[in-house]
């Protein structure tokens, strides 16, 4: 896979709203699977490796902190997106210049 589907693959997650939603819910089902396996049934496997010990908990974690950072960009979105909304109704309401005074 060449990095430019990479870049335009991440473009499409974070631009769209619904896809981003979307990314985050898997991204947290998947790591919610993966603690409820480490800890239960794969719990004797993981800890007679070290290496894949560690790298199994990285993996969960990165996909837990990935979800969180998607979260909070999504968050960042939506007000940004209010901002803008809100903006364009008082321009609406009180026209051009005196939708910036404060009333």
């Amino acid at each position: 896979m060449s990095v430019n589907v990479i870049i335009q693959t991440t473009k499409g997650i974070i631009r769209d709203q619904s896809v981003r939603r979307m990314a985050m819910f898997v991204i947290v089902i998947m790591a919610l699977v993966m603690v409820f396996a480490g800890v239960t049934f794969l719990n004797g496997w993981l800890s007679g490796n070290p290496w894949i010990f560690l790298i199994y908990w990285v993996a969960c974690a990165w996909l837990t902190l990935t979800s969180i950072l998607l979260a909070i960009f999504d968050l960042l979105a939506v007000k940004l997106l209010l901002r803008r909304e809100r903006r364009r109704l008082k321009e609406e309401v009180f026209g051009g210049e005196d939708g910036d005074e404060k009333h």
